[in-house]
């Protein structure tokens, strides 16, 4: 085989990797925006970048869109020239941001598969010196081709790529993700995946919290005994994470507790037997109107149809113990503002139990769909 030949199969190859990975980076991601959003928030406080995080979520959706749309485009060869570019200078930005992630400004996932993979920076830097190379050669195999000629078929292709990219991930933001990779998906018993994690006596569990020092925007582990990270006016939380020989996420599960002034009620909810609506709720007081209405109709409709119904909040109660929903009043609980986020991508929305087994879970625009 000619040397020209060889360089041709080789270069074919790489591309080929190259698309794969885009392509399952971009949809693992495009399906999980909240998830995206709240990685990137993190880079730019720790680049010290603050202030363009009102623009995280755009960003994100762009971000994972254009990943998918890249790698399609490179599968299918759809303007080559033009696409192998983009991958290069992707692939060198990547790979100097997962550099500083394991070195100079470390961070403990880089987020590159978004939840279905978790990755430490320096098992994602060596990937990316791997797939780095691989763009090179991809964009030296085709640097004599015309980089702004495009076909009508290329064109067609083009824009159907940015739709399906940049529709998937919005659609996502606007309602839940279309795949769940995170612990609290449908057709999980809660209670019961705690009480199978507590257990496992022959494993060795730690929960790590990570938190981020708000004045140098480096991050740290704390155990849970330690006291430090509960000064607010100093750090903010990253994540929790259990260190364990069993899935990791998981492992998640075992944090979800439930509380008011009353006490600890986590128990009592996830025993409870027959239908119970969790409302969920970022900031009370700063419901959308049109989020209000469906949270008030579906409080309505859960007392006519004799089902349970509470509200979850990361909103400080103090001694408020209950909130009212259209003249409903429902018993309303804190929960720590990482697990609400772990279980219902969307500021406000519903999770449905049946006898504590996860039946549904909707955003606040789709409730009336339950």
């Amino acid at each position: 085989m000619s040397q020209k030949r060889l360089f041709k199969n080789f270069s074919h190859l790489c591309r080929t990797i190259l698309a794969l990975t885009f392509i399952l980076s971009g949809v693992v991601k495009t399906v999980d925006p909240w998830g995206t959003a709240l990685k990137v928030s993190e880079y730019l406080t720790i680049y010290g970048w603050d202030s363009l995080q009102p623009y995280v979520m755009p960003f994100s959706i762009w971000l994972c869109g254009a990943e998918l749309m890249m790698g399609c485009m490179l599968l299918f060869k759809v303007r080559i020239r033009l696409i192998s570019i983009f991958a290069l200078v992707s692939m060198t930005i990547f790979t100097t941001i997962t550099f500083l992630s394991a070195t100079l400004l470390p961070v403990e996932d880089c987020g590159c598969f978004g939840e279905a993979l978790k990755m430490t920076p320096w098992q994602t830097f060596l990937k990316n010196l791997i797939l780095l190379p691989m763009a090179f050669v991809v964009w030296l195999r085709y640097r004599p081709d015309r980089i702004f000629s495009f076909s009508k078929l290329e064109l067609a292709l083009m824009v159907l790529f940015f739709s399906i990219s940049m529709g998937l991930g919005t659609y996502c933001y606007l309602h839940l993700p279309v795949i769940d990779f995170l612990p609290y998906k449908e057709g999980v018993n809660i209670y019961a995946a705690m009480e199978e994690q507590e257990a496992a006596p022959d494993e060795e569990t730690e929960t790590v919290l990570v938190y981020r020092n708000l004045e140098t925007g480096r991050t740290k582990e704390f155990k849970l005994e330690d006291s430090e990270w509960q000064d607010a006016t100093k750090w903010e939380w990253v994540e929790t994470r259990i260190e364990s020989d069993h899935n990791p996420v998981r492992a998640l599960i075992s944090e979800f507790a439930v509380y008011n002034a009353e006490g600890d009620f986590t128990d009592a909810l996830l025993l409870t037997k027959g239908r119970l609506y969790m409302l969920c709720v970022t900031e009370l007081e700063r419901m959308p109107k049109r989020c209000a209405q469906a949270l008030n109709s579906l409080a309505a409709r859960a007392l006519e149809q004799g089902a349970q119904v509470v509200c979850l909040t990361p909103d400080p109660l103090y001694e408020q113990t209950t909130h009212c929903f259209g003249g409903v009043e429902v018993p309303c609980y804190n929960i720590d503002a990482s697990t609400l986020k772990t279980m219902l991508r969307a500021r406000n929305g519903v999770v449905v139990l049946d006898d504590g087994t996860i039946c549904a879970k909707r955003n606040c625009r789709d409730i009336e769909s339950l």
